[in-house]
């Protein structure tokens, strides 16, 4: 069998896939704080490098750890090594299917985890599966840690497209950030692999089929064949691919996921006014939604409220018409809650509900002046990346972009801003 063949290459190798203890300790760093000894589940764990450390690591004093795959060559190793280690007690090894978890021995009940991790491994079901699938699995303030190869080029070559797309349809960071927003979760953080990662996966890959004897069989050629194309092309295009991490964490009613939210209706311009004029030290941005509100920048559907208890508007958001280089594009401006309300989560649900409102409409570009921290969260990064720049002096990090649909070409240049903006 070609997969058997496959696994026989990449027996008692340190990696399956990029990645490094470096790396797997950022990415532990960027989930924040963690129970003591938490539960974490490995999925797609190979010979279990993530799952060793976590049990060392996680928490501080380290986590009990269930590790996750098919191949039974895999586990044995990782059970081998966690016996070298002292970490038996810590590291249980499962044979199952990570994209029918319901039907093995894992089908824990939800919220059975407080880390969920998959280095390498999300591309096996599918990026977007994973995140549907595997947020049931989380505990409150559970946190999911997935990595996904990516084009880190707008246009790929012909070559690399060549390798890719029959196997893995590889998407952008801007798409699958779009992903992670549509399924809901917040951005704790991202962390694109260096290439020193690809070294650690294929130095020892590379070494193992230069030294190949000739192959015993049709299936054991086919196997190293795809092996050394795969290297081959890493070699000629790793420029324009690689992987990206992602920390994540389930929308909550603390990020808005309680908060009712709908379009602004007739009849609630002024108590918008009165949430914008409340919620900023000036009346400027309150006159400004009224400005825009009169300008041809103004899209219908596109102002958002959020309802507080007793019905009164408790946050607004905006989006207008904006262009880049004379392509359209959308100015997210101002986002407002009440102060009374501000930090409870209305702000962010009314920023999700009209992102995803923009999304349904058919619009690609989104840009935003603002805190990296907080709008990093909705998936949003900084414009420069996209060649995209304001036509004001302001921190690179505080202009940024959300591409909403990456199958439409993202323009590059300069942001102008409606009339009633005043730049």
């Amino acid at each position: 069998m070609f997969f058997e063949a496959f696994f026989e290459l990449h027996r008692g190798l340190p990696r399956q896939s990029p990645g490094s203890e470096a790396t797997t300790r950022h990415l532990l760093s960027l989930c924040g704080p963690l129970p003591e000894r938490p539960r974490a589940l490995d999925l797609g764990c190979g010979p279990g490098p993530s799952a060793l450390l976590l049990a060392a690591e996680a928490g501080g004093l380290g986590a009990d750890v269930t590790a996750v795959d098919l191949h039974d060559g895999f586990l044995d190793e990782l059970r081998a090594a966690a016996a070298a280690r002292g970490l038996t007690d810590r590291v249980r090894a499962v044979k199952a299917d990570i994209g029918a978890l319901s039907r093995s021995e894992l089908a824990h009940p939800d919220g059975s985890f407080d880390l969920v991790w998959a280095e390498g491994s999300a591309y096996n079901i599918g990026f977007a599966t994973a995140l549907a699938r595997w947020k049931r699995l989380l505990a409150p303030g559970g946190t999911l840690v997935l990595s996904e190869c990516e084009w880190t080029v707008d246009e790929p070559s012909a070559g690399v497209r060549a390798f890719w797309d029959p196997h893995y349809a590889l998407r952008s960071t801007a798409r699958n950030l779009a992903a992670i927003q549509a399924a809901g979760y917040r951005v704790l953080g991202i962390h694109r692999q260096p290439d020193s990662d690809w070294a650690a996966y294929y130095g020892p890959l590379g070494e193992r089929v230069a030294a190949a004897t000739e192959p015993s069989g049709p299936e054991a050629a086919a196997a190293l064949g795809f092996v050394r194309e795969e290297i081959d092309v890493r070699e000629r295009y790793g420029h324009e691919y690689g992987y990206t991490a992602y920390v994540l964490r389930p929308v909550t009613a603390g990020d808005g996921g309680g908060w009712p939210v709908r379009p602004e209706a007739d009849g609630d311009a002024a108590a918008v006014h009165a949430v914008n004029s409340a919620a900023f030290e000036t009346p400027a941005e309150a006159d400004l939604v009224d400005a825009l509100r009169a300008d041809g920048s103004w899209l219908p559907g596109l102002s958002y409220v959020a309802e507080a208890p007793d019905g009164s508007v408790a946050a607004h958001a905006l989006l207008t018409r904006c262009t880049v280089d004379g392509v359209a594009a959308l100015a997210l401006a101002p986002v407002a809650a009440a102060p009374a309300l501000q930090r409870s989560g209305a702000g962010s649900a009314v920023v999700r509900a009209l992102l995803a409102a923009a999304a349904e409409r058919g619009e690609n570009l989104v840009l935003v002046l603002g805190h990296p921290e907080y709008y990093g969260r909705f998936g949003f990064v900084p414009a420069s990346r996209f060649g995209i720049e304001a036509p004001f002096e302001v921190p690179d990090e505080a202009m940024m972009a959300l591409v909403l649909d990456d199958s439409v070409p993202v323009p590059t240049g300069t942001i102008k801003y409606p009339a009633p903006f005043g730049v």
